[in-house]
Order: C-alpha cells, then structure tokens, then sequence
C-alpha cells in the first residue's frame, strides 16, 4: 500500500491524545485516531475526528503516533491483540513510516519498543510530552524528543504543529530520562504547593492571599502558580492532568532511579501523597487535589 506524507495514524486518543490530533488535523495533515474503546470514538466522531477501532489506517500513515498509558499498552499496541483481531503496528506500519512514541513509559520500555521497530526499517522518535492538556490547546505543548537527527528533521513539521521541540539528543530513550527528570520535580512541586496552602489554611490565613503573595516573590514556583488556584476551587474542578498520571509517572521515576543507584529522597513522599489522593477516590481528577489530603 502506498505511504501518503501527511496521513497521521494517532493511537490513543484519551484525554490528552483527542486534543493533540485535533490540533494535528488543525495543521493540514490527515489523521485518523485509533482507540479500541468506544466513549473516546465517539467524542472523536463528535469532534469531528475520523477514527477507528483497529490500527489499519497504518498501512498507508507516514507516521503513527503513539499516546498509550503505559508501557504494558506500548507492547501491545506494537504486537495486537490475537483475542480480538487487533494487528499490531509492527505488522502494518511501512518501513516508509516513522513510530512517535509520545507516552511516559520509560526509557527501558521505549528502547526495546524501537530495538524491535528498527529492526523492520522503521524510523522511531521517543518523544513524551509536557505541559498536560492546557499546553495542547494553548499549543506550548514540549516534547522531550530524542533519536536519530534525520528522523527527527523529517518529522518536525508534525512535532512542531503541537508545540516546541526539545531536542534531547539521539540516544532513543532519553527523551523519557528527560521526562522522569520533569515528573519528579512537577510531583515534588505539586505536593510542596497543596501543603503550604494547606499550613495557611491551619495557620488561619486567607489561602488566596497567601496566594497571592508567595506567586509574587521568591517562594514562587511554576506548579504554584498554575495549580495553586485550582486547589482552592471545588474538588471537581475541570482536570487537566490527572492524579492518576503522577501515580504511574512517580513509579516510573523510581525505576529509574533504582536503575542508577540513586537515593530520592523526596519523590517517596511525593509519590506517597499522589497514592494517598488515589485512595480518597481522586484517582480521575485534577492532580491539585492532591490538596485533599490533608483535610482534616
């Protein structure tokens, strides 16, 4: 089958991969999104985003992004399903084609993930995201990428249509050492900004205009500023990224720093906290609420 240049096969259009290849088919190229579940289908129908249940748009994509929640789903995603009929990408996909894997799933994961796909020719791009859903539709989305130089060129248009491209070298797997880096420091800030607004609270003061006033001076911190006000909203607060993705990208930061034989002395408590959310049952909500867990 004939490989057309701007023909997108998206994989994994959830809540942070509808808004990406939204955005994509917003720059011109033609994207099908894949998803085996049918509520995020039918919002792609709704948005107005052709889609499918199998990957067989692949066949003919030049490039097939990849936007799964773990690395479990990686594999599979490259090797189908036998139970249900799903081929997977690595059976389809031409060695014409470039494999963009733009999950937080590691860098050992991602490095066995393109070890197989090279080995049949085709071109791969680790390259997960940061900036969560806000950054999509803003389009200040970052990507960690890193691979080949040539490959990375010929696929810069595509990246660049989402956000800004942070060129992480071209050693595939540490566009994902970046990312661990990224959520060990947003995990860290999360929690050290719920519970300053939380000694404020015990302390009597007025949240806001602690707020306020620690944004405006040195205590001040990206994670602050951008979670803070939504900690002090409802605990429904509209999610742009969920406590569940700190649970498994704060696992994930520790696997990497087992492997280096590195002691991380606040990421436990970190990821402690995020579990603790999950266990109050805000596993699908805005990662600020990890703010809740230290109610009273």
């Amino acid at each position: 089958m004939t490989v057309s240049a701007d023909h997108i096969t998206f994989l994994g259009i959830g809540a942070i991969g509808l808004p990406m290849a939204l955005r994509l088919q917003g720059a011109g190229f033609h994207v099908t999104g894949v998803d085996p579940f049918p509520g995020p289908r039918a919002r792609a129908t709704e948005a107005g985003l052709p889609n499918e249940e199998r990957p067989l748009s692949a066949e003919s994509a030049a490039t097939v992004i990849v936007m799964v929640a773990d690395g479990s789903q990686l594999t599979q995603a490259l090797d189908g399903n036998e139970e249900t009929g799903t081929p997977g990408l690595l059976s389809l996909m031409s060695p014409d084609a470039v494999l963009v894997i733009m999950s937080t799933v590691g860098p050992e994961a991602v490095r066995a993930a393109a070890q197989r796909a090279e080995a049949q020719g085709i071109g791969v791009l680790d390259a997960p995201v940061t900036g969560g859903i806000a950054g999509v539709v803003a389009g200040t989305l970052r990507m960690l990428a890193s691979g080949p130089q040539e490959v990375l060129e010929s696929r810069r248009a595509v990246l660049e249509s989402l956000g800004t491209i942070i060129d992480c070298g071209g050693r595939i797997g540490d566009g994902q050492s970046f990312k661990a880096v990224n959520q060990l420091l947003c995990s860290v800030h999360v929690v050290a900004a719920a519970e300053a607004l939380s000694l404020a609270e015990r302390l009597g003061l007025d949240q806001a205009k602690v707020l306020e006033a620690m944004t405006a001076g040195a205590a001040n911190s990206w994670m602050l500023g951008d979670r803070g006000p939504r900690m002090l909203k409802d605990v429904d607060v509209e999610v742009a990224s969920a406590v569940g993705i700190l649970v498994k990208d704060t696992t994930i930061v520790a696997e990497v720093a087992e492997d280096v034989d590195i002691e991380l002395a606040l990421l436990p408590v970190a990821a402690r906290k995020f579990a603790d959310a999950a266990d109050l049952g805000h596993l699908r909500r805005d990662d600020s609420q990890v703010m809740r867990t230290y109610d009273a």
